[in-house]
């Protein structure tokens, strides 16, 4: 069994999508994409709990070395649909990759075609069918409440074979006009969550539903306050007290923190996953915290407090309020 967790970025798209805010950039050459990977192979090499590819759309560059140099229970590989081949399947799972999360985005042909993901729903759906003749640990992205989506039952991914669904809500960093109002995307949110839990995946987390045991343990890692290395532009890392941020080419940066701010920033991201938030360290909390259980936003069970499903709508304040 490894330990520690290792998130390796790469921040290479074939285009910008329309709703992204991340670290990415669009239209590098074969020969940067093969000069970043082989600047990455030395930092990566070990044993890892889990390992995490994200972008950015990571097969784009060959993985095959990189991904040959790590060793992980848990092995994830990000994937768009347009690179869901059986060769790079193939390659994948003979490297140790045994975990696929394929971003989907909608089921909507004219909101894939606004979004700029060149692909339509149907390709979508075979894409993913082929991932998951070859990964039984399977699941799919989603963004919910994108100008114009009509939305569609998610329910649907039943019949996918979907282990995992990540659904976000629209987070307007890039000033897309015709954005619902916030009321209007939560309504959404809540309708997807619904269909999402009647399809059998429960909410284990604000935004991450799964089939039970196929909850995604590097993301998990990360809410529950544990370490995690980021490798690559574009990561973010925290091991010990040290927090670190590279936001591109010569632009890493890190902070130490205090034993107190550090203790607390690992334990508050963990009320957003079903298992709670235990104050039996920061009773300090538990006043602020007892006035949203009282307006039903959370319940309480001797020092730990979850979220109930109002409470999930309004997390971020509830953070706010505590520190």
């Amino acid at each position: 069994m490894g330990s520690g967790n290792l998130y390796v970025h790469f921040p290479f798209c074939r285009r910008k999508c329309s709703y992204c805010a991340l670290y990415s950039r669009a239209g590098a050459s074969a020969e940067e994409l093969g000069a970043y990977v082989r600047s990455l192979v030395p930092h990566v090499r070990g044993k890892y709990a889990t390992a995490y590819f994200g972008g950015g759309t990571p097969a784009l560059c060959d993985l095959k070395e990189i991904a040959g140099a790590i060793e992980a229970d848990e092995f994830t590989v990000e994937l768009h649909p347009l690179d869901a081949d059986a060769d790079l399947l193939s390659m994948l799972a003979d490297a140790g990759v045994n975990r696929i999360s394929m971003g989907v985005q909608s089921l909507d042909d004219r909101t894939l075609e606004a979004m700029g993901r060149g692909y339509t729903a149907s390709f979508a759906a075979k894409a993913f069918s082929l991932v998951r003749s070859r990964f039984e640990n399977a699941g799919v992205d989603f963004i919910v409440g994108y100008p114009g989506d009509p939305g569609t039952d998610l329910g649907v991914l039943r019949e996918w074979g979907a282990r995992h669904c990540s659904a976000y809500t629209l987070q307007n960093e890039r000033g897309l006009k015709g954005v619902a109002s916030d009321e209007e995307i939560l309504d959404k949110m809540k309708s997807a969550a619904a269909e999402l839990e009647a399809a059998g995946l429960v909410r284990y987390e604000i935004s991450n539903f799964a089939l039970p045991g196929f909850e995604c343990r590097h993301n998990m890692a990360v809410w529950r306050g544990e370490d995690y290395i980021g490798i690559g532009e574009g990561a973010c890392g925290r091991v010990g007290l040290v927090r670190t941020r590279n936001a591109g080419t010569s632009k890493f940066t890190s902070e130490t923190l205090t034993p107190e701010r550090d203790a607390v920033e690992r334990a508050i991201f963990s009320l957003r996953t079903r298992m709670g938030l235990d104050t039996e360290r920061f009773p300090q909390w538990r006043k602020s915290l007892d006035g949203f259980a009282a307006e039903g936003l959370l319940v309480r069970e001797r020092a730990r407090y979850c979220l109930t499903t109002r409470g999930m709508e309004v997390c971020d304040s509830i953070l706010a309020a505590i520190v």
